[in-house]
C-alpha cells in the first residue's frame, strides 16, 4: 500500500513539518520505497515535484522538506507499488486539466479490473491502477457536464458516488482537488487534524521533531492536514469510517451530502 498527505489552509501556508513525518515513511519507517510525489496549489496553478527514489534518501524529497514552499491545498503521496512499475510516470500525485481548472488526484489502494474502465479523452500515461481510476473519474465528470462544472454539492455527490463505485474494485483511498476544494474518500484507512488557535506543540511520530505552531501563525489561521495514518503522536486526529468522504475548503470542513 501507499500513503497520502493533504492539506487544506485558509492562507498559503508550507507543509514542512508533516512532509519530514511522511518523508520518513517512505523507506525508512515505511515499506513505501517505490517513489513519491507532492503538488502545491497557488491560485490557478500547480507545481508537483516528483522522484521515482524512497522519498527519505531523496535530494528533493529533502529540498521539498526544507523549502517552505507556501501553498493553500496540498496532495502528497509516498508509494509502495503493486499496480505498474516502479517509474516517474507511475509516481504519484497525477494531474490533468478539466472545465480549465487543474485537478490532482494521488490514490492509496489496490484495484482489479481496472483497465476495463472507461477513459474517455483522458488517458494515463503509465500502468497503474490509480491513474487508471483518476482518469475513468475526470472523464465520467467530463461526460456528464462537458462544457462547466455543476454546483458544488452536485459535483461533489457525483465524485462520491464515483468513488463508492471504485471502492467495489478493491481499495480505495484518495484525495482529489482542484486547487480550491480538497476531497478525500475513505477505503480503509485516512485521518484528517484541523489546526486552529489557540496552536500548540506537535510532536511527529516518525522523526523526533517537533513544532510550537504558536509561534508560526496568527490567531486566524486554520489548517486540515489528511494523512493515511497520524502524523503526529500528541494530538487528536480524526479516523474516516470506510465509505465516508470529507470535503475541505480554506481548512474547514464543508458539507458534502
Amino acid at each position: 500500500m501507499c500513503e497520502l498527505l493533504g492539506m487544506s489552509a485558509n492562507v498559503p501556508t508550507d507543509i514542512c513539518f508533516s512532509f519530514k513525518g511522511l518523508k520518513e515513511r517512505g523507506g525508512n519507517t515505511g515499506p513505501h520505497k517505490d517513489g513519491w510525489g507532492i503538488a502545491f496549489y497557488q491560485g490557478k496553478g500547480v507545481t508537483t515535484f516528483k522522484d521515482a527514489q524512497a522519498s527519505h534518501q531523496s535530494e528533493v524529497a529533502k529540498l521539498v522538506t526544507d523549502y517552505p514552499i507556501k501553498s493553500n491545498v496540498v496532495v502528497g503521496h509516498v508509494r509502495q507499488a503493486n499496480r505498474g512499475r516502479v517509474a516517474l510516470e507511475n509516481t504519484h500525485p497525477f494531474t490533468r486539466e478539466l472545465w480549465g481548472r487543474y485537478w490532482t488526484y494521488a490514490h492509496n489502494g489496490q484495484l482489479k479490473d481496472y483497465k476495463s474502465l472507461p477513459q474517455g479523452r483522458f488517458k494515463a500515461v503509465g500502468t497503474t491502477d490509480s491513474e487508471s481510476a483518476f482518469c475513468f473519474i475526470l472523464s465520467e465528470l467530463a461526460a456528464r457536464y462537458p462544457d462547466k462544472p455543476p454546483a458544488r454539492k452536485q459535483l461533489f455527490r457525483l465524485i462520491k458516488k464515483l468513488s463508492d463505485r471504485l471502492k467495489q474494485q478493491g481499495v480505495f483511498n484518495l484525495l482529489l482537488s482542484d486547487g480550491e476544494y480538497l476531497f478525500c474518500y475513505c477505503s480503509t484507512k485516512l485521518h484528517w487534524i484541523t489546526r486552529r488557535a489557540p496552536f500548540g506543540t506537535a510532536q511527529l511520530s516518525d522523526v523526533d521533531v517537533d513544532i510550537d505552531f504558536s509561534q508560526e501563525t496568527t490567531p486566524n489561521d486554520v489548517v486540515t492536514i489528511v494523512a493515511t495514518l497520524p502524523l503526529t503522536t500528541n494530538e487528536r486526529w480524526q479516523a474516516m469510517a470506510p465509505g465516508e468522504a470529507c470535503l475541505f475548503k480554506a481548512g474547514e470542513k464543508v458539507e458534502l451530502l
